[in-house]
Formats: C-alpha cells, sequence, structure tokens
C-alpha cells in the first residue's frame, strides 16, 4: 500500500480562529513542512517546530506514523504548495502557495496543477492508493470549493468548536471578491479552486483522477476535505469507484451528513475508531474531545490496521508522542517545541537529515 501526502499551505489560513492546526497562526506555514517529515522520519528534522494545536493537541502526523511503524506502508510526499522547506523528500506538481481566498483568485494555477498531478498519477505502478492532504485552513477552502459547486455545504474542524458560521462569512467574501455566487461552478470544479480553494485540491483531485484512469484503486484519506475533492471529481465527470476513510471523530462530529455526502457522490465510506477512549493520555484526550479529529492521511492509515492491533498503534502513539518531546502523557499547555537538526547531534535513533527537496 502506497500513502500519498501532498502537503501545502493557504493564507486562509491565518484567518484568526479558521484552524487549529498550529500553536499560533505564524507557526501554521511550518505544519505542513513538519508533518511530513514526522511521517517520514517520525520526528521533525529540518523544520523548526514540531506541531500542536494551541492546547497541546499533536499533529494527526503522529498518529499516522504510529500506524506506519505497526503496519508499514510506502509514503510519497507532493509539494502542493509548501511556503517553507521540508527535509523530506518531495514531488513537485509546480504548486504555489495559496492565497487568502477573500483574493480575487486564490490558486491562480489551479489548472495545471492538476494536470501535472494527473500524470503523476497515471505513472504510478501501485495496484491500490491511499491519498491523504496536510494544509492548514483546508476546512474552510473546502467549504468555499462545496459552495461553488452548489454542494451541501457543511465541514469539520480542527477545533473542537466548529467556528462554522466565521467560515461561512468568510467563504461568502471570498465568492463576493471573486466576482461569483453559491453554485456558479457547477461542473466547472477547477474554476472553482482557482477562485475560492487551496493548492492541495488540485493536487488531490489530479493524483486521485490520473489513478483512477490508470486502474488503480483510490481511497481519499480524510474527512470532509476529502469529500470536497470527490465532489470535484464528480464534477470533472469522473464515475469511477471511490471511497473515503477518516476517523470516528470526523465522522460523529457530523452525525451522519459524511454517510449522506458520500452517498451523494456515490462514494464509499470507512470510518475507523482508534479507541483512544480506552487510555488516559493527554494527547488521546485532546482527540477525543474534539481537536485536530483528521489530517495526514489519519483515517486511511486507521483503516489499514489489522484487527487486533489498535492497542499496538496506541501504544506506538504514546512512544511518538514522547519522541516529539512533548513528555510521558502530561499537557504542553500549548507549547511548541522547538527543534533543528542540530538538536539529533549524538542522537544514535535521530533520522538523518536530508538537504533540500527531492522530485
Amino acid at each position: 500500500m502506497r500513502v500519498i501526502l501532498p502537503a501545502g499551505t493557504t493564507e486562509t489560513a491565518l484567518i484568526e480562529g479558521i484552524s487549529a492546526a498550529g500553536a499560533a497562526p505564524a507557526l501554521m506555514a511550518h505544519t505542513p513542512s513538519a508533518d511530513v517529515e514526522i511521517l517520514e522520519y517520525g520526528r521533525p528534522t529540518q523544520s523548526p517546530v514540531t506541531p500542536v494545536s494551541p492546547s497541546g493537541c499533536p499533529t494527526p502526523a503522529a498518529i499516522t506514523r504510529a500506524v506506519r511503524e505497526v503496519v508499514g506502508f510506502d509514503v510519497s510526499v507532493v509539494d502542493a504548495g509548501l511556503s517553507e522547506p521540508t527535509a523530506a523528500p518531495t514531488v513537485d506538481v509546480g504548486a504555489t502557495p495559496g492565497r487568502d481566498i477573500r483574493d480575487p483568485v486564490a490558486v491562480p494555477d489551479a489548472s495545471s496543477i492538476y494536470d501535472r498531478a494527473r500524470e503523476f498519477g497515471a505513472s504510478l505502478p501501485d495496484e491500490a492508493l491511499l491519498i491523504g492532504e496536510t494544509v492548514p485552513g483546508g476546512t474552510t477552502t473546502a467549504l468555499a470549493l462545496l459552495t461553488a459547486l452548489d454542494e451541501p455545504a457543511d465541514v469539520s474542524s480542527s477545533l473542537p468548536a466548529n467556528p462554522l458560521e466565521q467560515k461561512r462569512v468568510v467563504v461568502e467574501d471570498a465568492l463576493d471578491e471573486s466576482g461569483l455566487e453559491a453554485g456558479a461552478c457547477v461542473g466547472d470544479p477547477l474554476e472553482a479552486i482557482r477562485a475560492v480553494g487551496d493548492p492541495v485540491q488540485p493536487t488531490v483531485a489530479g493524483i486521485a483522477a490520473g489513478a483512477l484512469e490508470a486502474g488503480i484503486e483510490v481511497t481519499l484519506a480524510g474527512g470532509t476535505q476529502m469529500v470536497a475533492v470527490a465532489a470535484a471529481l464528480r464534477h470533472a465527470g469522473l464515475e469511477a469507484p471511490l471511497s473515503i476513510a477518516t476517523t470516528s471523530f470526523v465522522a460523529d462530529e457530523r452525525d451522519g451528513g459524511l454517510q449522506a455526502a458520500c452517498d451523494r457522490l456515490d462514494c464509499d465510506l470507512v470510518v475507523t475508531d482508534p479507541g483512544f477512549d480506552a487510555r488516559d493520555h493527554v494527547a488521546m484526550n485532546r482527540y477525543c474531545a474534539g481537536e485536530a479529529k483528521e489530517g495526514v492521511a489519519m483515517g486511511g492509515a486507521l483503516s489499514l490496521v489489522p484487527d487486533g492491533e489498535m492497542a499496538t498503534v496506541r501504544d506506538q502513539f504514546e512512544t511518538i508522542y514522547a519522541r516529539l518531546g512533548m513528555g510521558d502523557g502530561e499537557s504542553v499547555d500549548g507549547g511548541l517545541p522547538d527543534r533543528s537538526p542540530a538538536d539529533d547531534a549524538g542522537d544514535p535513533d535521530a533520522p538523518a537529515t536530508e538537504g533540500g527537496r527531492g522530485s
């Protein structure tokens, strides 16, 4: 099994109160770069921070990494508009960071990103793919994409209290600035992404389209952001079988809405409960309280865990939590441990740092 992880940024994430993908807005640009290093190496290497929410909830990358260490799977990272460098090798599809969706154009190169990503997806030798994402602010851009496509718009949040009304106001402003009305882009998803999306969306959609056309089985690993991508694929005329795999945290928050969306888009839905309520650990408690919920292919990775092995994944998550410098299950109070490659000097278990981005 191969996990494809497009990673990018959008200035939409800087809108106050929109995202919990970082302890402070100024640090969110580092979140995707650090996420891919955690998934690749087990901890940040070149990235100077470990992503946590303001209350100390660690990034879903730590959970996806825990699954990888227990189950094992290949990873390919795609630079879908990173604004900070990463030591993880990446595939280049020509994406640049997304603008604030309240600008007239959010992703000017949406069509070219999609085309390059589609070529990449079609070239893969795998029989099956899980495609995830890491992009702070992605549920707001998902709401904007769904609204522009005239799809029922109800998205999740990385915050315990979903600021949905705030997101809707942002989306209304974004559509106004782009000269669009709700539903104006039915049948034209790339125009919707260009106007009010983020660069991860055409990357995921393009990879999925190319892979499906090549006969590869595709599962979109995520929650409501992947519903938006699935909607884009259906509006592009792609009718191939498609699955979405997410966590119980997202499915429970949506109260049946996620299943209804998948039914409407003719997608199979796989929901996995990692059983975090079985442990009294600060990180798992934060997830059970409604933080983070999904991201970095977490739901898709958890769906790969064999019966009887989830307790081992929880054990490994605790190990990774400690490895990331967050202590042994004690609250970090929203702190963000700084890291640099020099921090690992003399540590025989530290991953090697690779310079630059791969291609």
